[in-house]
């Protein structure tokens, strides 16, 4: 059931994204507004709208959600990996996406402290790192 809803969740959210989708729904309003007349701009009509666009809305939420979920998750692993893989790295940070808001805030601050501190062994500052990428453009 997982993997049918994954691979469903991925195909609707990749078909969703794409330009033909925006232009069929830009299509469908036309012909809704289109109709306007022909139903006397009434109450039904309206409601018709209303309700296919807030159960649309509603579950693509879900897919969208559930698709960038998995991405996550795939992309953390991969990044868990270079980590892993990477001799100066630090392992300590692997799972760090399982603590609280307030304790990756605290790592992440203490990070950025601790490359605003003068050059280490390598030479570089944050700054010049910044500068180097910049002039690469």
């Amino acid at each position: 059931m997982d993997r049918l809803f994954s691979a469903a969740a991925a195909r609707i959210a990749s078909l969703a994204g794409q330009p033909v989708a925006f232009i069929a729904a830009v299509f469908a309003i036309v012909a809704w507004v289109v109709t306007g007349p022909l139903f006397d701009w009434s109450d039904t009509w309206q409601l018709v709208v209303n309700t296919a666009t807030t159960i649309i809305t509603f579950l693509m939420v879900f897919l969208i959600q559930n698709a960038q979920n998995r991405d996550a998750a795939a992309i953390q692993a991969k990044l868990d990996e270079v980590i892993r893989a990477m001799a100066h790295a630090r392992n300590e940070f692997i799972g760090i996406e399982h603590l609280t808001d307030r304790e990756i805030e605290h790592i992440r601050t203490a990070l950025e402290s601790e490359v605003a501190q003068p050059p280490h062994a390598h030479g570089h500052r944050r700054e010049d790192s910044v500068r180097r990428l910049l002039k690469r453009r």
